[in-house]
């Protein structure tokens, strides 16, 4: 196992432990509306976003993140985008103030979370918070605003979905099986937690009218049959990692 390549590690990994959102975050908090989307790989939620964000309802919530720019497909990731790329003593010092609504240790070399600024800017413009987040990241959202609006989104068939993955390129079986394993542990949250939202991803432009349509609190079409569906994938999820464990 390769060692932690943060300098800060054991303060990070301290104020982490027993981390609690300052006074003025929670005034914040209360001040907007804020929706979360969390999916398995290729389950569609950077589609729905991007077609949430062609109105003006949306404000894009960009993460903070401690490690340096990368490249994806051939193109470096930009400040201000894909996440604010800051320093360690930066966000040690937000942290220390209570200025994320979550932060995470990422396999112990980075450190990444929802900054309270981000969410300020989003009130200022008067619009509704939305980004997309991993299992553990809405744990903790949903306990410091447990109004917040999570959805979570379903493929329609477990074989759409696969198609979905290969069209992703090539991939290792090892990575996959991890991805597939985080999207194991997604659903079974799903099952197991009342504040999930379920849109079934067959349709994105009707999908996303279901997420505004949820987010408005109206009624969602897609939420008594979602249950079933995802029952229906664990099987075959299941029958998938036993044949990846035989590789």
């Amino acid at each position: 196992m390769s060692q932690p390549s943060l300098a800060h590690y054991s303060e990070f990994q301290e104020i982490l432990s027993k981390y609690h959102v300052s006074e003025h975050a929670k005034q914040v908090l209360a001040d907007i509306k804020l929706a979360l989307l969390v999916a398995p790989t290729s389950g569609g939620k950077n589609t729905i976003i991007r077609h949430q964000l062609e109105t003006s309802r949306y404000y894009y919530v960009v993460s903070d993140t401690t490690r340096p720019p990368r490249q994806n497909d051939g193109v470096m990731e930009q400040n201000g985008k894909e996440y604010w790329f800051r320093t360690e003593d930066e966000v040690l010092t937000d942290l220390r103030a209570g200025d994320y609504l979550e932060a995470e240790l990422i396999h112990g070399q980075q450190v990444s979370g929802i900054s309270i600024r981000e969410l300020e800017e989003a009130r200022q413009q008067g619009k509704i918070a939305i980004t997309d987040v991993d299992l553990e990241g809405i744990h903790h959202v949903m306990a410091a605003k447990p109004d917040t609006v999570a959805i979570m989104l379903i493929p329609p068939s477990f074989d759409e979905w696969q198609r979905r993955l290969a069209r992703r390129g090539q991939m290792p079986p090892h990575e996959l099986k991890r991805r597939l394993e985080s999207a194991q542990k997604l659903f079974e949250d799903g099952l197991r937690q009342r504040y999930y939202h379920f849109v079934i991803t067959d349709d994105i432009e009707q999908s996303a009218q279901i997420v505004d349509a949820i987010i408005d609190g109206k009624l969602n079409p897609h939420q008594g049959r979602a249950t079933g569906l995802i029952q229906q994938i664990q099987e075959r999820l299941s029958e998938k990692l036993q044949s990846l464990d035989r590789i």
